[in-house]
């Protein structure tokens, strides 16, 4: 199925890199959390990609036009300068990049792109700044087997807070920590049938307006889930997926057998 990605907005709470490089470029270890996300689909076979740009679309075209699979691969170097690479990124892969606007919404870029997904069975999109090890078969199949014209993931909150339960006058009958609760949010890793785009219209949010009518017309499916699940919002996140990564197989990698190939660059 093809992979549509948001990877046009501007990333406001991540200040220290959003000026310079739009948020789906932002590290973690050596590659974007874009490149952590594409290749979280690419691993369930899932290996052609709709990019939807906005904000710096220039610094996204450079990186993959100028893409080297040695700096995320172990390789062999001979005195040649033939390059044996001991494992492979994007030799599957295929990118087609749509500027779908500097300010547009989710919905608008999704409505951007429609005439690439609108012939299609089924395809998936997401956010490109959340990571998860979710099995994503089970969502697919779930939805397949249902009518539904669009489907998500449903994850537990990570952010510490407390939800808190007033009583008029403003007397405080409970207070929980918002994890503990049963409230559910968006976590993306979307699945959706082109029948999504009759329930939309130009300009609107995606689960705003849309998801509202799938709702009333029971097209629209949650697959909740508990494992681990996170979006980086802020330059914390971005540090705590920093440090999963460098203690080394971190829970959002499919793993994959390696293949050997002699590639010279």
């Amino acid at each position: 199925m093809k992979v549509v990605l948001f990877c046009g907005g501007l990333g406001m709470r991540l200040r220290e890199y959003s000026e310079s490089v739009p948020k789906p470029m932002v590290p973690i270890g050596y590659r974007p959390i874009l490149w952590h996300v594409m290749k979280y689909y690419a691993n369930h076979g899932h290996t052609d990609f709709i990019v939807c740009l906005g904000y710096r679309a220039d610094v996204i075209k450079d990186y993959f036009l100028s893409y080297r699979e040695a700096m995320s691969n172990d390789f062999v170097l001979d005195g040649d300068g033939g390059v044996q690479l001991l494992g492979r990124d994007l030799r599957d892969w295929r990118i087609t990049f749509v500027d779908t606007g500097l300010h547009s919404n989710i919905g608008t870029r999704l409505w951007k792109v429609r005439h690439l997904v609108e012939h299609d069975e089924m395809f998936l999109a997401n956010y490109s700044d959340g990571l998860s090890d979710f099995p994503l078969p089970t969502l697919v199949d779930h939805f397949t087997a249902s009518n539904a014209a669009a489907g998500f993931l449903a994850v537990r909150p990570t952010a510490r807070f407390h939800v808190v339960d007033v009583a008029p006058g403003g007397l405080v009958r409970g207070i929980e920590d918002l994890s503990t609760t049963n409230l559910r949010i968006n976590g993306g890793f979307f699945v959706m049938r082109p029948e999504v785009f009759d329930y939309m219209r130009p300009g609107e949010e995606l689960v705003e307006e849309p998801f509202r009518r799938l709702i009333a017309r029971g097209k629209l499916l949650a697959e909740p889930y508990d494992g681990f699940w996170t979006a980086m919002d802020t330059f914390k996140d971005k540090q705590q997926l920093d440090e999963l990564y460098a203690a080394g197989s971190p829970p959002w990698e499919v793993p994959v057998a390696p293949r050997r190939e002699l590639v010279r660059v």
